[in-house]
Order: C-alpha cells, then structure tokens, then sequence
C-alpha cells in the first residue's frame, strides 16, 4: 500500500503520518497561544487610548494629547494611562 507514493512500507507511512500530525497540533497550539497574546495587546492598548480620552473628559486631568501621550498610551495601554495620572497629580506636567 502505497499512500503517499513514497514506496516505503507500511510503518514507514504511519510513522510519517503521525509526524504530520504532531506538526500540525504543535503549530495549531503556538497559533493559539500567539493569537491571545497578540488580541491582548491590541485589546489593552485600545483601552488606554479610551482611557485617555475618558480621564480628560470627565475628570478633566488636564493630560495633553500629543504624539507622545498617544503611542505611550497605544503601547504600553492602560499601565501607562495608570503612570500618567500618577504623575499629573504628583504635579509633573504631562
């Protein structure tokens, strides 16, 4: 029986099988695991950047909105909205 057509024998192609196998769960479990880590990201440095928006809206903070505020804010996501009202209101301007 020839599955493949590599001419080889039988537990030669189970062996080959199962190797395809265990690559594919290897890959579909790094996917997985990237996928989350990568929608994480994204999902905290949109809310950082609403965060900001948010604090100088309703509690008027007084956090200037400048490039560096918004890819701080884009990047780093919520801990950075957390340093920068920490700062605002131990006085150093943002």
């Amino acid at each position: 029986m020839m599955l493949f057509g590599l001419g080889g024998s039988l537990v030669s192609e189970i062996i080959l099988v199962a190797l395809i196998a265990l690559v594919l769960f290897v890959i579909f479990k790094l996917g997985r695991f990237v996928l989350k880590i990568v929608f994480g990201i994204i999902a905290n440095s949109i809310l950082g950047l609403i965060a900001i928006f948010a604090l100088n809206y309703f509690f008027a903070m007084g956090i200037l909105i400048n490039t560096y505020v918004i890819v701080a804010a884009a990047l780093f996501g919520l801990p950075a909205v957390g340093t920068m009202v920490i700062l605002r209101l131990a006085g150093v301007p943002v």
